[in-house]
C-alpha cells in the first residue's frame, strides 16, 4: 500500500472536532450553575449539590432523545431547534416527580463531523438548559463515518435533578374530585413524526416551504417549533403554595397513555373535549391524513404538552398564576372513581 493511511482519511476528523469544542465552549459556560466545578473537556463533569434545606435529598434522572423529528431538521437544514427538544424530553420528564433540574450532559454521534452545524445544535441545548435553568456540563461527540448517511446525526442525553423525599410527586394522593390543569403545547412538541413524514413529505409529497393559511408560517417553521419547557410553571406553582397532586409530561401515547401512570388505583381521569383550544397543525393532519380520533389522541398531544392535578379549591388560583408566567392553562377534566383510564365526555 503505497498511500500513508490516517485518522482523517478514513473518515475521523480530530481537528474538526477540536474546532467545535472551541465554539461551543462560550455559550455552555454560559449555562453553569454556581455547583459547577469542572470545566469543558475534562474526562468527568464534577457538580457539587447545594443541600441547604434538603432533609432527605434524592436524585431523579431521566434520559431521552428527539426521534424522527431530526429528519425535518435534515430536509429544512436548521439545527438551532432540536437541541431545545432535547433538553425539554428530558427535564420535563424529572420534573413529573418535582425535582429541579441540576445538571444535562449530550450525546451527539454523526458520520462526518461539521463544526459550525454540530454548534447550532448546541446552541439549541444551550437555550433550553437555560430555560430549565440547569447546567450543560459534558456530553460527548461521536464521529462514525460510514454509520449516518451523509448530512445526518442523532442525539441523545439525560437529566438529573433534585428534590427531598418529603416533597416528592408521585400521584398517590390524587383523589377523587380533583383537576386536572393542561398546560398548551407549543405544538407537536417530539413525538408522531414518523405520522407526519409519512404524510407530508411522502404522501402529499409537499416540502418544507409549504404554506397553509392557518399556519401562517412554512410547514418546516411549524414542524421544527420547540418542545415546550415546564420547570418555570411548576417552580412559580409551588413557590406560591399550590398544592399539585401529581404530574404528566404528554409524550407519546397522548393523554390516554402518559395521565393514567400517575393515576391512583381506583380513580379515572374524565377529559372534556373542547376545554381547550387546539393548534391548526393537528386539525390539518386529522382531516389531510383521514386519521381516526382514537389514533390522533393517542399519537399526539393535541395541544396539551403537560398536565397538573391539583385540589378543586386551587384550581382558579393556579390558573391565575400559570397566566401570569406566560404558561397558557385550562380546566381540562377532574378525577372520578374509576379503574385508571382516561375517558373523555
Amino acid at each position: 500500500m503505497s498511500e500513508k493511511l490516517t485518522y482523517k482519511s478514513a473518515g475521523v476528523d480530530i481537528d474538526e472536532g477540536e474546532r467545535f469544542v472551541r465554539l461551543i465552549s462560550p455559550a455552555v459556560r454560559e449555562t453553569y450553575r454556581k455547583e459547577v466545578l469542572s470545566e469543558l473537556g475534562q474526562f468527568g463533569a464534577l457538580f457539587e449539590p447545594d443541600l441547604t434545606g434538603y432533609e432527605r435529598p434524592v436524585l431523579v434522572s431521566g434520559t431521552d432523545g428527539v426521534g424522527t423529528k431530526l429528519k425535518v431538521a435534515f430536509v429544512c437544514d436548521r439545527h438551532d431547534t432540536v437541541g431545545v427538544d432535547l433538553v425539554a424530553m428530558c427535564v420535563n420528564d424529572i420534573l413529573t416527580s418535582g425535582a429541579e433540574p441540576l445538571f444535562f450532559l449530550d450525546y451527539l454521534s454523526t458520520g462526518r463531523l461539521e463544526a459550525r452545524r454540530a454548534a447550532e445544535v448546541i446552541k439549541g441545548i444551550v437555550r433550553g438548559c437555560k430555560e430549565a435553568g440547569c447546567s450543560l456540563i459534558g456530553g460527548e461527540t461521536a464521529e462514525m463515518p460510514g454509520f449516518y448517511s451523509d448530512g445526518e446525526y442523532d442525539l441523545s442525553g439525560f437529566a438529573v435533578g433534585i428534590v427531598d423525599r418529603e416533597r416528592i410527586i408521585d400521584g398517590k394522593k390524587i383523589a377523587v374530585g380533583d383537576i386536572i390543569l393542561g398546560l398548551s403545547s407549543s405544538g407537536l412538541h417530539s413525538n408522531g413524526y414518523s405520522l407526519v413524514r409519512r404524510l407530508f413529505f411522502d404522501l402529499e409529497g409537499l416540502g418544507p416551504e409549504t404554506r397553509f393559511d392557518d399556519l401562517g408560517r412554512t410547514l418546516g417553521e411549524e414542524l421544527l417549533e420547540p418542545t415546550r419547557i415546564y420547570v418555570r410553571a411548576f417552580k412559580l406553582l409551588r413557590e406560591k403554595g399550590v398544592e399539585i397532586k401529581g404530574m404528566a409530561h404528554i409524550t407519546g401515547g397522548g393523554i390516554p397513555g402518559n395521565l393514567p401512570r400517575i393515576l391512583p388505583q381506583g380513580t379515572d381521569a374524565v377529559i372534556r373535549k373542547g376545554s381547550w383550544p387546539e393548534r391548526p397543525i393537528f386539525r390539518i393532519i386529522r382531516e389531510m391524513g383521514n386519521v381516526p380520533e382514537e389514533e390522533m389522541r393517542r399519537t399526539f398531544n393535541l395541544g396539551i404538552g403537560y398536565i397538573m392535578v391539583v385540589p378543586e379549591e386551587e384550581a382558579e388560583g393556579a390558573l391565575s398564576l400559570l397566566t401570569s408566567s406566560g404558561y397558557e392553562g385550562f380546566v381540562i377534566g377532574e378525577v372520578q372513581k374509576g379503574s385508571g383510564e382516561v375517558r373523555y365526555v
